[in-house]
């Protein structure tokens, strides 16, 4: 399954919500430095989805706020 998400990273709390069009909007507490962010992403995304952290891959956007990303589930 892919998604794409958009990342807020530095936010007060974590959030995840699915917007109208599919899209996640993410609130990281994490700021965007050394991968921190992302780390931060995957744990959170493994959980909403119930899978392991290396079940989560960012495919494309590492560096941006929009991102896509796949779930791949067994």
């Amino acid at each position: 399954m892919k998604k794409s998400v958009k990342v807020k990273p530095n936010a007060k709390t974590q959030s995840i919500a699915e917007m109208a069009d599919g899209t996640l909007k993410v609130n990281l507490k994490s700021p965007p430095v050394d991968g921190k962010a992302n780390k931060e992403l995957i744990g959170l995304l493994a959980k909403k989805f119930n899978v392991t952290k290396s079940q989560v891959q960012i495919k494309s956007g590492l560096t941006s706020k929009t991102k896509l990303i796949e779930i791949i589930d067994d």
